[in-house]
């Protein structure tokens, strides 16, 4: 389970545990990325989330980006990008589809 720590998500490692903010890189086949991939520091082990292929507007989601982490809902979507509206309107941004995480 996944925790805000500050501006960053805490996401466990899967074989330590360790928690720690891992920005992911995306992994392409067939000419679009099909998941995430990500690295331990401590004990260099790695592992891949799939990209959600299901997200529908009105999904509350969770935006991993390089200097923070964004809760709120999947306003428009679209095959490489997703529009996520904060909490109350508060903002609304454009973010690459890979960076979504269906919360």
């Amino acid at each position: 389970m996944s925790r805000t720590t500050g501006t960053q998500t805490a996401d466990p490692c899967p074989r330590c545990r360790t928690e720690a903010f891992r920005p992911g890189t995306p992994t392409p086949a067939a000419g679009r990325y099909t998941a995430v991939a990500y690295t331990c520091a401590p004990c260099a082990h790695t592992w891949s989330r799939p990209i959600d292929d299901d997200l529908e507007p009105l999904d509350t989601v969770r935006v991993d980006l390089p200097d923070t982490t964004l809760y709120g809902t999947a306003w428009q979507v679209e095959p490489d990008r997703v529009q996520v509206r904060g909490s109350g309107g508060a903002w609304l941004r454009w973010v690459e589809r890979w960076r979504v995480i269906v919360y």
